[in-house]
């Protein structure tokens, strides 16, 4: 028998991750507030609920990929939440970047009128939704990551339980920081190559396979080198998730001082306008502070 699903946040991630749910063999309810998400829905033939209770009414399993902690809070657990509408023992799987503690909130109140709760986000990006290519980060209850593996692994290659509820969220938090830090770090390397009068893309041959090596100076240096500030990930969601874990951090009483100032670039690079170019326009960002 075919899985029946409902899916909700049809964006530029949602849809292909949706698209490859279908492709598998599901069946599948959307819940969409845009216009854009419900001609999405259209095209790809599934059918429309009124609200995420309605959606959730006969799924086996509910797909969230949305914004914020709050939009996860408000489609799961709101007044026409996926809470009042799923049947005892339906799995949600939230793919959205949220902070930790929400996510365990969000779990604990799930669990209260005998649902399951997954944190599971993502990272990849489009490429990695269009190819199923995805890594993903779960937290949650072992029994049923085991009960979801199936339906995680149509999305992504590496599928990865992490430990309890909020898991899965600390590992993206960390996988943000690594990331976006060293985004700043090639930011800085190639402004320094500049001025010392030295070839952007003759340094990035020269260090791609030393130590200095990642898949971000394999992706983002060129884009710097070219000055290609389209986006690949809008920067703006980079902003957003270090704003998480600044506030994460600061309620464990941590002092994270290079997420810290790379958070401060973020900013300026958000103050001028930049928030849905790529994030390899932190090298706009230093260009302007120069003196």
């Amino acid at each position: 028998m075919p899985t029946s699903i409902a899916f909700i946040g049809l964006g530029a991630m949602g849809r292909p991750m949706l698209q490859h749910l279908l492709a598998h063999g599901c069946t599948a309810t959307v819940y969409a507030r845009s216009a854009e998400s419900r001609a999405a829905a259209a095209e790809l033939g599934v059918a429309l609920g009124a609200s995420p209770a309605e959606a959730a009414r006969h799924a086996e399993f509910v797909f969230t990929n949305v914004t914020s902690t709050a939009d996860v809070e408000a489609v799961l657990c709101g007044p026409d939440g996926v809470m009042h509408g799923a049947q005892p023992g339906t799995v949600c799987i939230d793919h959205s970047t949220i902070a930790p503690e929400g996510a365990r909130r969000i779990a604990s109140t799930l669990q209260a009128v005998g649902l399951h709760a997954l944190d599971a986000p993502v990272s990849g990006g489009v490429s990695g939704a269009q190819q199923a290519s995805l890594s993903i980060m779960v937290g949650g209850d072992a029994a049923t990551f085991a009960r979801a593996l199936p339906l995680l692994q149509v999305l992504g290659r590496n599928v990865r339980h992490v430990g309890a509820s909020g898991s899965g969220q600390v590992a993206k938090a960390c996988n943000q920081l690594i990331q976006v830090v060293t985004i700043e770090a090639i930011a800085e390397a190639l402004l320094y190559a500049g001025r010392q009068g030295v070839d952007a893309d003759a340094v990035l041959g020269a260090i791609a396979t030393g130590f200095a090596g990642s898949r971000m100076l394999d992706l983002m240096g060129p884009k710097m080198a070219t000055r290609d500030f389209n986006a690949g990930i809008e920067a703006r969601l980079h902003a957003k998730d270090f704003g998480l874990i600044a506030e994460s951090a600061q309620a464990a009483g941590l002092h994270l001082p290079t997420m810290e100032q790379v958070r401060q670039q973020l900013d300026a690079l958000m103050a001028q306008g930049w928030g849905k170019d790529d994030t390899s326009s932190l090298l706009r960002v230093l260009e302007q502070q120069q003196h």
